[in-house]
Order: structure tokens, then sequence, then C-alpha cells
């Protein structure tokens, strides 16, 4: 959609037709909703005063990406965000080549803008790099490694910090919020570079000195310091909802031709009042009925991190030694309720994995027991931490990695496939996984006990009801859940156990199944033994087939010199897509109907 010759009335026309359009469409099929609502007049004023065909439009996490993608020639095709083989709910350029660059993770759009701005000056090309940023993403230590470059270098860039929820430096009483308008116009900016331009060629070298006093001390009453200090111009805080103000201040800031942060104050859910303000549940959403608010509730068994919660909660009621952490996800891994009963013990440190890991490891020294609560996606962002921090200090940190295993409307980016890959070679390091409910407990408690740093990985939604009496968690141990008449032995890993049994159950012969319970270290004596009796192998596992359970399997077996058939149904070499998890494991042929038609 062209907005470039379009009066400002058109244009708020277009914002109230694309909140239309996104209220309806997400109502009925789900995705985010209160942060996309929210930065409706921010991207039609990108798109305004932008060239979306030229200049790189990022958008970092791109929680917030659906004007977008309305705005560029997805309005009919909108229809299927977030559905299988339909538009992804983030920014994706396989999808259009209006979208730079796919983000899915936070704080990545800073440092990706300064690569951008490094090509156009190579290429000498007139060009440059939009951003737009939420207020959370700025809590993540990326953004001010790239940052304090940009403020050296001085690429010209406009990055629009989309501020939510809560303002960097509060503006406080009427002097304030006067000059943060001041800010915001050509008035204060043209004053600044005077003063600039006065300091570096003008005063004597006594008055100089006074004038840069003069400076530091109007940035100290100003909000937007931080940036200034770090070499980035500022300007802000201005309404992000007032179209005339944000198309004004963009201009401004693109002609400036350097590095400029343009604050914007917005409202999440802006233009559906029931999910307007600070409402974590209107975040990301399921199908909702728009004239009440009231969500389509769907019957469902209590989920893997809702028992998880309960656990750990049981365990800090019985251990004042008890500790744990969340990277902001508090309600998505069920850190809250520990937070509300006990919030001298439980942080959540905003998004800032590596943070969070080492400030645990750190915790684990002084005699703690910390839990580190983080999906399976977010969790490769502490990877170092985990190596240099945890492992190497041999410190009993427990990893409780919520969302393993396909996860599904989120897509490539948020899939837990790579859990048991990334962490089974690092020296000291336990890797666990519970069947069901029960088992899950047990696993925490075994957590618990534990004296080198274990992870425990669990599925998005509930487990399978599993009808098998469980024993508590010794390290290495396998259980063996039935045996068989055949030569097929099924090994199934964490959620893989009930897939391994539904898969038994719908084939013809009698077959073994086994808990393997522990991927590291293996239980090599079960595992010999049961070689003896059994030689065709099958491993399922929710997890990627590269240095996941089966490698792990065979590795011990070649140690061994060990000769059966594997076949393994974990996943293979490539990004996962997103949609209905269903959808998705038929297309990857693991659902256990398919996958008897490939062991028979």
């Amino acid at each position: 959609m062209n907005l470039h010759d379009k009066k400002l009335k058109e244009l708020e026309e277009v914002c109230a037709s694309i909140r239309e359009r996104i209220i309806d469409v997400v109502s009925r099929n789900g995705g985010h909703f209160s942060s996309t609502l929210g930065a409706v007049e921010l991207t039609v004023g990108m798109h305004y005063v932008f060239d979306v065909n030229r200049d790189p439009f990022i958008f970092d996490v791109s929680h917030q990406c659906y004007p977008h993608k309305l705005l560029t020639d997805r309005w009919e095709s909108f229809e299927t965000i977030r559905q299988f083989n339909g538009l992804s709910g983030f920014t994706k350029p396989k999808e259009s080549h209006k979208d730079y660059f796919v983000a899915g993770h936070s704080s990545t759009s800073i440092s990706l803008a300064v690569g951008a701005a490094k090509s156009i000056a190579l290429k000498k090309e007139d060009r440059m790099p939009v951003v737009m940023i939420g207020d959370g993403s700025m809590t993540a230590g990326m953004v001010y490694e790239a940052l304090n470059e940009l403020g050296d270098r001085k690429y010209p860039m406009v990055i629009i910090l989309n501020d939510n929820e809560m303002s960097i430096a509060k503006p406080i009483g009427a002097i304030s919020k006067h000059l943060s308008k001041l800010l915001a116009g050509k008035l204060y900016q043209n004053f600044k570079e005077k003063v600039d331009r006065m300091i570096r060629n003008h005063f004597p070298e006594g008055t100089t000195y006074l004038a840069k006093k003069i400076e530091e001390s109007m940035k100290l009453i100003t909000p937007g310091i931080i940036f200034e200090e770090m070499g980035v111009d500022y300007i802000g805080p201005i309404d992000g909802h007032d179209l005339e103000e944000v198309i004004s201040t963009l201009k401004l800031a693109k002609s400036m031709k350097k590095p400029v942060i343009v604050h914007a104050k917005t409202v999440k859910g802006k233009g559906y009042k029931v999910a307007e303000g600070h409402h974590e549940h209107w975040h990301g959403v399921g199908p909702f009925d728009v004239e009440s608010g009231e969500f389509i509730k769907k019957s469902a068994a209590k989920s893997a991190t809702a028992v998880f919660a309960e656990s750990l909660l049981e365990l800090a009621h019985k251990h004042d030694n008890v500790v744990g952490v969340t990277a902001a996800m508090p309600s998505g891994t069920g850190i809250d309720k520990l937070i509300a009963a006990y919030p001298e013990r439980f942080w959540d440190v905003a998004i800032a994995e590596q943070h969070a890991v080492t400030s645990m490891a750190a915790m684990a020294k002084e005699g703690f027991k910390p839990f580190v609560t983080i999906y399976s996606t977010f969790l490769q962002r502490g990877f170092d931490q985990i190596i240099h921090d945890v492992c190497l200090m041999d410190l009993p940190v427990v990893f409780a990695i919520d969302r393993a295993g396909i996860v599904g409307n989120d897509g490539e980016t948020h899939q837990g496939a790579f859990d048991v890959s990334f962490l089974r070679f690092i020296p000291n390091m336990i890797l666990c996984a519970p069947r069901d409910n029960e088992t899950l407990k047990m696993a925490i408690e075994y957590g618990y006990e534990a004296k080198s740093p274990c992870a425990i990985r669990y599925p998005r939604g509930a487990f399978a009801s599993l009808n098998y009496k469980a024993t508590p968690f010794i390290t290495g141990k396998a259980e063996l859940l039935k045996e068989g008449k055949s030569s097929k032995l099924f090994i199934g890993y964490g959620a893989g156990v009930s897939k391994a049994l539904e898969t038994e159950n719908l084939h013809a012969d009698d077959i073994a199944v086994l808990d393997l319970r522990f991927v590291k270290p293996l239980d090599k004596e079960m595992l010999c033994s049961l070689a003896k009796k059994y030689t065709n192998w099958y491993v399922f596992s929710d997890s990627q087939k590269q240095g996941g359970v089966a490698s792990a399997i065979l590795e011990l077996l070649n140690d061994e010199k060990i000769c059966v058939d594997l076949t393994t149904f974990e996943y293979d070499d490539h990004f996962i897509q997103h949609g209905d998890t269903k959808m998705v494991e038929t297309s990857l042929e693991l659902l256990p109907s398919q996958l008897v038609k490939k062991i028979k």
C-alpha cells in the first residue's frame, strides 16, 4: 500500500482499517495482539516517511509486525496468520522481500541495523535503516553492545523506541514534561547543534569548559541522557498515537543524517479497550469474542508448566535454599506463582538470559539451589554462560527447560528442537526428561538432590496420561515399561515415551518399550542387556536428530562394539515451520499412525 501521497486524514483512516482487520482476524485465529495494536501509528509513520522498498525496516522480536504485513501486500492473506502454510507471525524474508530479517528472539534489531548501515556506507547508497524496538527489548545487553559501536561510528539510522509499559526515565512535574516536548522539536535540536558548533569552533579554552558543563547539566534533566551519553541523539518522548506528531518527528530524525532514537509512548492494545494497558494475557491470545472480550476456552488437561510450578512451589516450601529465575516469562514458565509466594527468592530478570544463568551460578556457589526456568528456544541465548559459569565449575544449577519440542504457531524461531544437542556435549551436565506429570514431579525432586548441573526438559501443553507406575529418578537409570515378544525395542525420551507407547499400541507386534529417562549419562547396563534380546531399535524424542538421543545411543553402542539396527524419529536437519502442532507433525510424518507404517 503506497502511503506517500495520502493526506493526514486518509492516513488516520488507514490506521483505523488496520486495527479493525487485526481485531477481526486475531479474534478468530489467535495471535500476537496488544503489542501489534499499539504500534499501528508508528508503523504507518514509518511507511509514510521511509521507503520500505529501499530502506531496511527492522522490527525487534517482530511481535508488532502485523500492521507492516497489512501495508505490504498481505491484506487478504492475513487471514492465514500463524496457520500451517500461512503467514508467519513474525517478519520473514521468504514471505516478502519487504521483511528485512527473520525476528523471533528479542534485542537483535540495532545490531542488524548497524550491519545494514555499514553495508550501505560501503556501497555509497542513499538508504537508511529504520528500527522499531520495544522497551522490553531494551533490557537485553546486546542492545547496548550495538549502541556502543553506533554511538562511536555515527551511522545514519532512526531507532523508534516503542515504549508501551514503562518510561526509561519517568517524567516528573511540569518542567520535565515541557522539556520532553522541547526535545521533540526542531527548536531543541537546532539549539543543541549550535551549542556543539560553538563549543568546537568559537569558545576560548576556559569558556569551553563552562559551555560543556551547561550542556551536561541540561542533559541530566532530560529523559534521553543514557543515549546521549552513548553518542546517539534522542528525541522524545512523543505521543506514539498522534500520527501527525509521529510523522513530523520521523521526518526530523531522518533529516539529521545520524543515529537518532525517537522515544514514542504508546498503549498496548490501543483501539480495543479491554486489552489496553499492561495486561500480559493480551500479548499472545487464542480466539476470543470481540464484543465481550471473553476468550473462547477449550477444555484441557493441566499443562506441564502448571505441574512444574506446583512441584517447585512445594519444594520451595520444604527447603529455604531453593531459589529461581526466569527471563521475562514469569507467567509463561509458571514462576509468577513462586515470585508471588517468595519474592525474595524468585526473580524475573527481564530479557537477560545470560545474566540469569550466571547470577544463579554464583548463588549455587553460595549454597543455594537455583532453578533456571527458561523456554528451550531462549536457553540458546545463555549457551556460553552454561558452559563457562555453570558446568566448568560443576555447580548444581537446575535448568527447567519449558516448551521442549514442537511449540506450534510461533514456528521456526521458537521450536524447542535443539536443547538436547547443544547441552549433551558439555562436561558435567546431566540431561533427563519426564514422561508424564508424575515423573515431572519426581524429576524436580531429583534436580534438587543433584550435585552437578542438571537439565530437565518438558513440552508445551499437557503430557499424555499414562498408566505406568513410576519409580524415583536415579542418575543414569532407565525404566523398562514393558517387555516384548518381537525383535523390536521402542526407546522413548520425555514426551517421546507416550508416542512410543501409542505407536506400539497401533502395531500388530508385541513390542518392548523403554523410558530412557537420562540421555546423559545413559543407562549403559540396561542398553547393553537389551541389545542381547532386541535387535531392531526405534527412538522417539521431540528433539533434533543431529547430536540428539539416537546419536548418544549409537556412540555408546559403538564404544561397546554392539551392533543393532537403529532408526530414529527425531527431527531432520531443517527448521520446522509454524502451524498447529498436529498439522506440523503430520507434515513431518511423525504421528503414531504414520510411524507404524514406516516401521512395518
